[in-house]
């Protein structure tokens, strides 16, 4: 029951979400898609805690994290986000960055550990992000369209790595992603959004079923109708 505004009482108040509704299965891993602007980040920073909502509850489990502040709830949630740079800190070694995912002061059998991680290649340190944000027992993992700033062959080197990780740790994930391919080939459910909508959500066998070309159908769909 999630409704979210911007700029209320201004002339540009927006109704991003009203009475937005979506219930994500422990152990699920989720592929969102949509056009800029229909919601998808949003619907991140919510869960996140980025920003607050008007109305409606955000649960995992039996548990109310509607009003838990955002560093709060980082002990639940892992996030990796689109630009490397974010989930690291470059002035600061591996082994430092390591430590402050672990929050032991761990060391860690790393041959490059006590390189400065802003001398890591983008694809490095997403996959360091990546790992660092997994590293702690978490209940959800966000994936803020991680692979958007790689190349295509780092790109799909994270995504195996993204793989690999989530049927390991059999983490529960939201995966918002421009790319189709990956929205197909990767998870066990897919949503497509359009203003603030979820206008498509197929799971089990529908979402094995589907092919990129049934997604670039409804996406023409929607230009056409947006007038584009």
């Amino acid at each position: 029951g999630i409704s979210k505004y911007y700029n209320v009482g201004s002339v540009n108040e927006m109704c991003l979400f009203q009475d937005f509704n979506l219930n994500i299965e422990k152990g699920e891993f989720l592929s969102v898609v949509g056009s800029n602007g229909s919601g998808k980040t949003s619907m991140l920073n919510i869960i996140c805690g980025s920003i607050p909502v008007e109305s409606g509850q955000i649960l995992i489990g039996d548990t109310d994290i509607t009003k838990e502040k955002e560093y709060k709830r980082n002990k639940r949630i892992g996030r990796v986000y689109q630009n490397p740079s974010m989930g690291t800190c470059p002035s600061m070694t591996i082994l430092e960055n390591m430590a402050l995912a672990d929050n032991k002061g761990k060391l860690y059998g790393l041959g490059r550990g006590t390189n400065k991680v802003g001398s890591l290649s983008g694809g490095q340190r997403q996959a360091m992000a990546l790992l660092m944000s997994t590293m702690t027992p978490i209940e959800f993992l966000i994936l803020d369209e991680h692979t958007a700033a790689l190349d295509p062959k780092t790109a799909e080197l994270i995504m195996q790595l993204t793989d690999k990780i989530v049927k390991e740790k059999q983490l529960t994930t939201i995966m918002v992603t421009h790319n189709l391919r990956y929205a197909v080939e990767y998870g066990n459910r897919l949503v497509m959004m359009h203003n603030g909508h979820m206008i498509l959500d197929k799971k089990g066998k529908e979402k094995e079923d589907m092919a990129i070309d049934d997604i670039l159908t409804l996406f023409n769909e929607i230009s056409i109708e947006c007038g584009n």
